[in-house]
């Protein structure tokens, strides 16, 4: 009696070990539910970027690609709901036509930002997360090139941190798939203020609009 006791209790605490140690520690090569772990880790990708909400002389603008590279934090407050913080360099932009003072022109606009998106995240299955939330952009950086019939003109601005006019709320969706530490990410951002502040040129007026494709690594 007293071996069949002591043989069920060492089957139990064996039990509890092994499953104290899969919730807090990666023993397990197999494991691919991190849902309740907290996760860190670098992403690299792509900005399709255009503009919306426009305002020039016959302006009409184009997408333009460029880069988006940084790292996020995955918060769990539970099994299936989270919080994930991200800092990224991104690259937005567009190219346009258009005409000013009756003289026909053409942009290409690289924008350089620091974006800070803090997302809700939902977790329905271990593949999926889906999120939603506010982003603060801040432009660093501007590169404008003109044409017109006859020159090409290169501007480039690099801005200083105390012009806090060149900060902007955003509003992000999107959702990631995971496979296993790899994580494939698609957003979707819009600005919802426009770029006419000090310092800024209000022709075009215009708010940024972008997809963004990434790849990161979770640890």
């Amino acid at each position: 009696m007293k071996k069949s006791i002591f043989t069920i209790a060492a089957f139990i605490a064996l039990s509890f070990s092994g499953s104290t140690q899969d919730k807090y520690f990666d023993f397990n090569n197999d494991r691919t539910d991190y849902r309740e772990r907290l996760m860190f880790g670098p992403k690299i990708g792509l900005n399709l970027s255009n503009v919306y909400d426009s305002k020039g002389e016959q302006f009409n603008a184009d997408p333009k690609i460029g880069l988006a590279i940084g790292g996020f934090v995955a918060i769990p407050l539970g099994k299936y709901i989270g919080i994930q913080p991200e800092l990224l360099i991104s690259q937005k932009g567009f190219k346009a036509k258009g005409i000013l003072l009756l003289s026909s022109y053409q942009l290409k606009r690289t924008t350089t930002y620091i974006d800070v998106p803090i997302l809700f995240a939902f977790k329905p299955s271990e593949f999926i997360t889906l999120f939603a939330g506010p982003q603060y952009s801040y432009l660093i950086k501007q590169k404008d090139v003109y044409a017109t019939g006859t020159t090409t003109i290169q501007q480039q601005t690099a801005f200083e941190n105390d012009n806090l006019r060149k900060s902007t709320l955003c509003v992000i969706l999107g959702a990631d798939m995971t496979l296993k530490r790899t994580v494939l990410g698609a957003r979707a951002g819009w600005d919802i203020q426009n770029n006419n502040g000090n310092g800024t040129s209000s022709i075009p007026r215009y708010k940024n609009a972008w997809y963004q494709l990434t790849i990161g690594y979770r640890f």
